[in-house]
């Protein structure tokens, strides 16, 4: 996303100048009238500057890497790589041989067969419903798992037999004899799902596939949903039918009823299931089996997310034992570092010193030593390696913008950096931790592959973007500058992109981007996303623009994030109105002319920038916000607002809604009516509320568009095409 960082210690309001068109061009020999600017349509419609990836990258036992490649004649194939020296070893299968194209592909643990997914249709932000046949490599036939689409199926450890989810109840299918058993009976949509997360599970924690295989295949754990008291929500879907469909699922409004979840445990021999008893719980977050098919993880949370448990679960007695437990004055986030050694002892991560860090704790529970300490957070882990007693993960010790790769011994000894020092690291390792590709990228740098040792030596490049880097010459892109940003209320991390022909002697108008969620970064060192083409299409019309991460915003600790507890769109309001105050204040930013926009939860913030800094910003687009928390769901509003009756002056406090009567400047409001995540009533409201407050705002509504805005032919486009029009003509 960024050309380069730059932190200016001792002036740091001071941003150096990228040169004007005339000198870019005298430098490269190109004439000015030649250098071409970014279009919408190559942005949003032929897609002109996307990176080459490797697509769907694997490892495949300890020396094999899979990944899933397109052939000049539009083929798709899948292949092994050898990790060691990167030569193709087979060419697993070709869809042409096939009969259709596969999506998606899963190896049994063996690696003897493969599960491929093909014709997938999206449900949710994770979930989606997919026709899956099990290639075997050995005899090279294919079969179709079942007739009808399904969802999430998973190998047994021996390859032997598959289980899926069909209409909410759970199967096993045996793969030598075909025979089919259905494992529960009960599932109903909008009434009961097994073996899959209803809609808040899979949008707040992450996951969508609700059973474990035991380490053995002996058994199967799995969580039963009872969401028959959960409030229904409904959408219409408008299509091109002539009545409009409605769509409706279970939504667990803010202070509203969650869906009952139930842990079974379902023994294949036997065909019985075990409901296992716990203490008293809200949430099962997250279900793992440990090495020991005896033995089964289960975490849970308390309903104000403050109260953190993980019991250990014999599969024979039913009895458990608590191993670990975590307290919070705020709340504590959910994550999946987590995994449990040969001898029964695990390596688990929280932020009770402050900052995200990695713990070892023996099978009894009891502490064995921190793996990492610092003033800096964990943010990834890629595993243990038992032959040099090492452990893999990703941090932000070299900088909150950063995220780089370090190995350490489990006592926390003998720390290595075994990647750049800078920019975006994210590593797939092989099997036995011997090597590793890294997937690399920052601001100057589009997304290149390359083969690892594990002591962080470089071997061999693998996929590089070089031929993106020369097409980009001929932009003569500005660089993305970033600095510390010194406000009233803090200081904090801040890029900015400037015209090409940027004159210090000038006046220029600035357009604000901000997230401000919580946990979340907009300002790290990594490549150009969409919009970063879209602001440098704006620079060419004259246009600064800029993002800054204020007080809830991730990589910098605990307590700077978790200060807005309670009162979310507080401080992120106050640090934005802050930072455009500051920024109007440099020599060549026109005060006058401000404008800010965001997505969601930036859309939130958008919305009481512009209300509540009426002063400030001109103008404003919000896109999907959420206008009042407690029309937002249970999960992510109680764990950073507390329950509604608990705290209604920090959900209505902080509601745009109750502030329209202070707009002043240009708004822009934009939502699509399909979006299951963020509901168009939040849109609905806060127009009803301008309306009755006579204030003018202009909107747009793209019908059945779910929360990315993304789905149909030109959706984008129009889009953006919609959003620039309005910042041209009011800012």
């Amino acid at each position: 996303m960024k050309r380069y960082f730059i932190i200016f210690l001792l002036f740091s309001l001071l941003f150096t100048s990228c040169g004007t068109t005339q000198d870019i061009a005298k430098q490269s020999g190109v004439p000015e009238q030649k250098i071409p600017r970014i279009t919408l349509e190559d942005i949003w419609r032929d897609y002109s500057f996307l990176p080459r990836r490797m697509h769907a990258l694997r490892p495949m036992g300890d020396q094999m890497y899979s990944v899933m490649e397109r052939t000049p004649a539009g083929e798709v194939e899948l292949n092994l790589y050898k990790f060691e020296d990167m030569r193709k070893a087979e060419t697993v299968l070709v869809s042409s041989q096939l009969g259709f194209v596969p999506d998606d592909y899963t190896f049994s643990k063996n690696g003897n067969k493969i599960l491929l997914s093909s014709e997938s249709e999206p449900i949710y932000r994770h979930s989606e419903r997919s026709y899956y046949y099990v290639f075997d490599r050995q005899t090279k036939k294919v079969q179709k798992l079942f007739d009808r689409k399904i969802q999430s199926p998973a190998f047994s450890p021996a390859e032997q037999k598959v289980a899926f989810v069909f209409e909410n109840n759970i199967y096993v299918k045996d793969l030598h004899s075909g025979k089919l058993d259905q494992i529960t009976h009960d599932g109903k949509i909008n009434f009961v799902i097994n073996g899959l997360t209803d809609w808040v599970y899979e949008e707040e924690f992450g996951f969508v596939r609700a059973y474990r295989w035991n380490a053995d295949g002996s058994a199967l754990a799995y969580l039963r949903f009872d969401e028959s008291e959960v409030p229904e929500f409904s959408m219409s879907i408008f299509g091109d039918r002539l009545y409009p469909s409605v769509e409706r699922f279970k939504y667990p409004k803010a202070g509203e009823k969650n869906s009952e979840v139930e842990l079974y445990i379902y023994d294949i021999k036997s065909g019985n299931s075990q409901k296992v008893d716990l203490p008293p719980y809200e949430y099962i977050p997250r279900i793992l089996w440990t090495k020991d098919p005896g033995r089964l993880s289960v975490q849970t949370l308390n309903r104000k997310q403050n109260d953190f448990n993980l019991y250990i679960v014999n599969r024979e007695t039913g009895k458990y034992q608590k191993v670990y437990s975590e307290q919070s004055g705020t709340y504590i986030n959910i994550r999946d570092i987590l995994t449990f050694l040969d001898d029964g002892s695990f390596i688990i991560s929280n932020e009770t010193s402050g900052y995200e860090h990695l713990y070892h704790y023996g099978h009894d529970g009891k502490l064995i030593a921190p793996v990492t300490k610092g003033n800096w957070e964990v943010t990834d882990f890629y595993g243990y390696d038992s032959a040099t007693n090492r452990v893999f993960y990703q941090s932000t010790e070299d900088g909150s913008m950063y995220r780089t790769l370090y190995s350490i011994r489990i006592d926390g000894t003998d720390k290595k950096r075994i990647s750049p020092a800078r920019g975006i690291s994210s590593p797939v390792f092989s099997g036995d931790k011997r090597f590793f590709i890294l997937n690399y990228n920052d601001a100057d740098t589009p997304p290149e592959y390359d083969l690892y040792h594990s002591e962080g030596v470089k071997i061999k490049k693998i996929r590089d973007n070089a031929g993106l880097l020369k097409k980009l010459e001929a932009y003569r892109l500005p660089p993305k500058t970033y600095s510390t940003l010194h406000t009233k209320t803090g200081d904090f991390n801040m890029w900015m992109i400037k015209p090409r022909d940027f004159d210090p002697d000038k006046l220029y108008p600035l357009l604000m981007y901000q997230y401000s969620g919580p946990g979340v970064q907009t300002v790290m060192d990594r490549w150009k996303g969409f919009d970063d083409y879209w602001y440098y299409m704006l620079a060419d019309e004259g246009y600064i623009v800029a993002s800054v991460d204020g007080r809830g915003t991730g990589g910098r600790g605990a307590e700077f994030t978790h200060c807005t507890y309670g009162q979310l769109g507080k401080y992120e309001t106050i640090d934005q109105i802050e930072s455009a105050k500051t920024l109007g204040a440099l020599p060549y930013i026109d005060s006058g002319r401000i404008g800010i926009w965001g997505w969601s939860f930036g859309g939130f913030t958008t919305a009481n920038a512009l209300f509540k800094g009426n002063d400030v910003f001109k103008m404003g687009i919000a896109v999907a916000p959420v206008t009042n928390w407690r029309f937002y769901d249970t999960v992510y509003t109680e764990r950073y607002m507390g329950l509604p009756d608990e705290n209604p002056s920090g959900y209505d406090d902080n509601s745009p809604i109750h502030f329209v009567s202070r707009l002043k400047g240009k708004f822009l409001l934009i939502h699509g009516s399909g979006d299951d995540n963020v509901h168009v009533q939040n849109s609905m409201r806060l127009i009803n509320a301008m309306i009755e407050a006579d204030v003018p705002f202009d909107s747009e509504i793209y019908p059945d568009r779910t929360h990315g805005i993304y789905r149909g032919k030109n959706t984008r486009l129009h889009l953006y095409q919609k959003m620039t029009r309005f910042i041209l003509d009011n800012l």
